[in-house]
């Protein structure tokens, strides 16, 4: 089997890719908003604030979760999530890069 074209690229590469890829929806960016307004939630109160039926909160829910954006645990029939600070870490230490860099060229 030949190699995809994600093994041309590294590792952090690949990891901010999917991320970047799960935050392409504004559906989950409101998700992601919401959850950091309350705190914690199960994922009955996401379906209240969002627009969406349900099943289609739960894919967006699963996006994030493949991404590493969110973490989920079960608790009786619910399942609650809430931001996993790691990926977010990770987001922050790109951009902040990017920011000093672009800022100290004098480029167009």
């Amino acid at each position: 089997m030949g190699a995809t074209k994600t093994d041309f690229f590294t590792e952090k590469q690949n990891k901010l890719a999917t991320i970047a890829k799960a935050l392409g929806h504004p559906a989950r960016i409101a998700i992601i908003e919401y959850l950091l307004k309350v705190n914690d939630c199960i994922c009955g109160d996401i379906v209240n604030e969002l627009p969406l039926a349900q099943p289609t909160v739960s894919q967006h829910l699963k996006e994030l979760k493949n991404a590493g954006l969110i973490k989920g645990n079960i608790e009786g029939n619910s399942i609650c999530y809430c931001i996993d600070e790691n990926a977010f870490e990770d987001l922050n230490a790109f951009f902040t890069k990017v920011i000093s860099i672009v800022k100290k060229q004098k480029c167009c």
